[in-house]
């Protein structure tokens, strides 16, 4: 009993009042003990049918993971929990590669369609994700393995909002991002690629605080279905990402 995973009263506290009400069927098992049931899945990397028996059976803990994850009920909890106006102040933005699990391939659509693609690491997923001042990730997108960082940079900061500063690495060093940061009254601490003709002034001092997203990435990948993918829908791996997050910084 002492190597599994509990929701401790805080954290349930914080996550049952989000969860679905008066739902048609039979009565649902216990919420709890069936979202303990997937964090430990998710921590351990261990497959669904291993999962154990403590929690209930596999079947139940796994069905109950895809049907919310369907829903998206597992990001909307993280978008509920993420205090607002959190990033107004100063966000940070970075990607990280998840090697792919052979097992993760075979998705309805291809590996394109389930954000699988290759990289110098193999078939990979990116994890894109805006993080506060604290290094808690706020928003999370996911992309195949070779898509640029760049290209996620407008997406991530529609949803984020406005921000008084933005910390990236050269991977987002782009005329265009700079202009719409400029327009939106934004500073842009991101250090030029070393192929400009002209030099890039950044602010170095606040630039070193971008480890707080990579710390958050490790941390994430502590749990070892987010370190290596092997769901084969996007939608899954991308929830079970938001919920590692949820645990891991919201609650």
């Amino acid at each position: 009993m002492s190597r599994l995973f509990w929701l401790d009263d805080e954290a349930w506290a914080a996550i049952e009042p989000h969860l679905p009400r008066n739902q048609p069927g039979a009565r649902r098992v216990d919420d709890r003990r069936v979202i303990s049931g997937i964090l430990h899945v998710l921590k351990t990397g261990c497959r669904w049918q291993d999962c154990p028996a403590e929690y209930g059976p596999p079947t139940t803990i796994y069905n109950r993971f895809n049907r919310w994850s369907r829903r998206q009920l597992w990001s909307r909890i993280l978008d509920a929990l993420v205090a607002r106006g959190v990033l107004a102040l100063s966000a940070s933005i970075d990607s990280s590669y998840v090697k792919a699990h052979r097992s993760a391939h075979g998705g309805k659509g291809g590996p394109k369609a389930q954000a699988i693609g290759p990289s110098r690491g193999g078939q990979t997923t990116k994890i894109h994700a805006v993080t506060d001042l604290l290094g808690r990730p706020a928003i999370l997108r996911l992309t195949a393995g070779n898509v640029a960082d760049v290209t996620m940079a407008g997406p991530l900061m529609d949803a984020a909002g406005r921000v008084r500063c933005l910390i990236a690495d050269k991977g987002y060093d782009a005329n265009a991002l700079r202009k719409r940061l400029h327009a939106e009254g934004a500073e842009a601490i991101i250090p030029g690629r070393s192929n400009r003709k002209v030099p890039i002034d950044y602010d170095e001092v606040r630039y070193k605080g971008r480890w707080r997203i990579e710390a958050a990435f490790c941390r994430l990948k502590d749990f070892r279905r987010i370190a290596t993918r092997y769901d084969k829908l996007a939608r899954n791996f991308l929830s079970a990402v938001a919920l590692a997050t949820l645990v891991a910084f919201w609650v």
